[in-house]
């Protein structure tokens, strides 16, 4: 197994503790939750960029979905005047038997 400590250094690599079974001093706490802080924020930063792809991706969608609904009605209405137009058409025509 690789060694814990960067080339060319002598520093101990970061290891993870357990604050409660360290015994850890007040000012080491405030330490630890400034930068648990930092981190929070860090990661908020990213999940706000993409909840906010993900709201206008699925706005999209919705808005895409409402507006082919209209034009399909829109349509259907356009085809029930057709079919009147020609039904009128069908009534003027010549009044023979096809017999």
């Amino acid at each position: 197994m690789a060694d814990k400590t960067p080339k060319g250094s002598d520093a101990p690599f970061a290891a993870r503790i357990d604050p409660i079974k360290e015994g850890l001093s007040p000012t080491q706490m405030q330490f630890i939750k400034q930068m648990e802080l930092e981190q929070w924020k860090k990661k908020t930063r990213k999940m706000r960029g993409r909840n906010v792809v993900t709201g206008l991706a699925i706005g999209a969608v919705v808005l895409g979905i409402y507006g082919y609904t209209f034009y399909s009605v829109s349509q259907e209405r356009i085809m029930d005047e057709i079919d009147e137009e020609a039904k009128l058409e069908r009534m003027r025509g010549p009044k023979t038997s096809a017999n």
